[in-house]
């Protein structure tokens, strides 16, 4: 997953965003998914750590802005497997990942039920 960028994209309250990958099975760090304006302004950074910076198996939450991180956010539960596929998107219905955006928050549901509820710490 490592090189994949999207930018330019317009994510709006309500909307569905869709991705699906294979995290590389020789990989052993992490993969990452941003959403934000721009490299500057993360409303979102989720980083699914296989074994990366003293975290293994974990879904590691945060947002940034203003050249500052913001408190990580960590839940329980890790159901990606190396060189196996997932889906990522906002509406809940499939075995994949799942990112709701609200006004308040953003809902990540993992495919193993897990949702994680993150803080929309940049609303606008």
């Amino acid at each position: 997953m490592s090189g994949v960028v999207v930018k330019n994209m317009s994510f709006k309250l309500g909307q569905t965003l869709t991705i699906t990958g294979i995290p590389n099975s020789e990989a052993t760090h992490n993969f990452i998914i941003n959403v934000g304006k721009s490299d500057d302004y993360l409303a979102l950074h989720m980083s699914f750590r296989f074994d990366h910076l003293g975290d293994t198996q974990t879904v590691v939450c945060n947002s940034y802005h203003g050249g500052m991180w913001f408190e990580e956010h960590r839940e329980g539960g890790f159901p990606f497997n190396q060189g196996e596929e997932f889906k990522v998107r906002n509406d809940i219905v499939c075995v994949c990942i799942n990112i709701t955006f609200t006004k308040e928050q953003f809902l990540v549901a993992l495919p193993d039920g897990l949702v994680i509820h993150f803080p929309n710490r940049q609303r606008d």
